[in-house]
């Protein structure tokens, strides 16, 4: 495939955003920023799900206008860019960016062959804005609420075949292999049809009118799964993305059955390619607790970088969360682990070398870091972010130990010795860039200009 295309799930706006959100947005940015690196053709898509009807409860509760609401979150979400250090190439915010809904609409009368409209009655769930299939939700502990309604079906029974064939042979993969084993176990057994529009009064108005139907809205899942085509508008730029390119999507576990089901059954209605790879993030708690607003527990990520800095904060989040499994977030474990990598590991190391070559001119050296592009591209190839940071912090103390061995300030002629050094650690510095754009530059600054060195990494008090 000739690009790489990575998005993130587009957050409800209902609410401020919390670290999870920040640990979705960071990964993303390091997949597209070593792609970049390695010379890819690269598109990173963010943005905010604004038609959602808790947004709508949310702001009666706080007693705003909805589209004031919402705009004022939005911004907040796009704010994080600066903080976060995030290259993302589009921001979509589908209750005002013009491409959406009329993206939205383009599709719903590609898939008008696959729509039915019937009377409906079950418990929704309001936190995930859809009717359960049991009598409670696995994600959120309010009760869900009985509802009845008419609204129109998609087909969604008619392409189980077509998915179980596609989820197989992994035309669209799913990583890590444990969500790819339950989305495959919930399609073999049996798929309903779903209900894609909710009442234009229920919704207050809020949302994307149903083409030929103005008392519905469209449902905001099928909305807020569109935003990954209609950002991309028509014409060449969704043939350059959507066509020709590698189509992944960063995702919590939470909407895994959104985004592996639903999403695709779309597409294959809609005569489009579906996604190329899911890659499923499991979830972080804050001090033993779920990340709850109301709770207190819904860390703010902006103000985690204002005490911490934007280096610690990004390497927690992608140096410690597990591939499988819930990972706790304290203060203490990021400055812990800030301090450990950063300030003793990765900038003494840089910051002894750059004092003992002390503006001496050297040949070209060994380098020991050589190893590192290729085991970092086969990490994140697999999303393995805690293998590729460990790779760095594997390669850093590899050039530590060698300082320690050959004691290079004792010896007549150290040249060898820190020509080898040197070479090594821009390596290092250099694939720390998707990673760490910002403190990586201020690395391979004083590794080119020699000069006399300030901590990059200062310790974390």
């Amino acid at each position: 495939m000739s690009g790489f295309y990575v998005t993130t799930a587009i957050p409800y706006v209902n609410a401020a955003p919390h670290l999870g959100h920040a640990l979705e947005l960071v990964q993303a940015d390091a997949l597209a920023r070593h792609r970049r690196r390695r010379g890819g053709d690269v598109r990173f898509l963010t943005g905010t799900d604004d038609n959602a009807l808790k947004n709508v409860t949310a702001a009666r509760a706080a007693g705003v206008p909805t589209g004031d609401f919402v705009a004022a979150n939005a911004a907040r979400f796009a704010g994080l860019r600066g903080p976060l250090d995030l290259s993302f190439d589009d921001f979509i915010s589908t209750s005002t960016d013009p491409r959406h809904a009329d993206g939205v609409r383009r599709l719903w009368a590609e898939c008008g062959h696959d729509f039915y409209r019937r009377r409906y009655e079950g418990l929704y769930c309001n936190g995930c804005e859809r009717f359960l299939d049991g009598d409670s939700c696995p994600e959120h502990a309010e009760p869900p609420a009985p509802v009845a309604e008419e609204n129109w079906f998609f087909r969604l029974s008619r392409y189980q075949a077509r998915l179980l064939d596609a989820l197989e042979s992994r035309e669209l993969d799913i990583v890590p292999a444990a969500r790819r084993n339950e989305v495959l176990a919930f399609v073999r057994a049996g798929l309903r049809d779903i209900s894609v529009s909710r009442p234009a009064a229920r919704a207050d108005g809020w949302g994307v009118p149903v083409p030929g139907d103005p008392s519905q809205v469209v449902y905001v899942w099928w909305d807020a799964l569109a935003n990954y085509v209609t950002a991309l508008s028509e014409g060449s730029d969704y043939q350059r993305w959507w066509v020709e390119a590698e189509r992944v999507h960063v995702i919590g576990k939470g909407i895994v059955r959104f985004h592996a089901v639903h999403w695709p059954a779309l597409l294959l209605s809609a005569g489009r390619p579906l996604p190329s790879r899911l890659f499923v993030h499991d979830y972080l708690t804050v001090d033993g607790a779920k990340i709850s607003k109301s709770a207190g527990t819904a860390v703010d990520p902006a103000a985690l970088v204002a005490e911490f800095g934007t280096d610690a904060v990004r390497w927690w989040l992608l140096r410690d969360p597990a591939p499988n499994g819930t990972t706790d977030f304290t203060a203490d474990r990021l400055r812990t682990r800030a301090n450990q990598d950063l300030a003793n590991g990765l900038g003494n190391l840089v910051h002894r070398t750059v004092k003992l070559r002390a503006g001496r001119p050297l040949a070209a050296g060994d380098d020991l870091a050589a190893d590192l592009p290729g085991r970092i591209d086969r990490a994140l190839a697999a999303f393995d972010f805690r293998e590729a940071t460990e790779a760095v912090i594997e390669a850093v103390d590899r050039l530590n130990r060698v300082i320690e061995a050959e004691r290079p300030w004792q010896l007549a002629h150290p040249e060898a010795v820190l020509a080898t050094l040197v070479r090594s650690a821009r390596t290092v510095a250099a694939e720390l860039v998707p990673f760490l754009p910002g403190g990586a530059a201020r690395l391979r600054a004083q590794l080119r200009d020699g000069a006399a060195p300030a901590p990059v990494f200062p310790r974390l008090g």
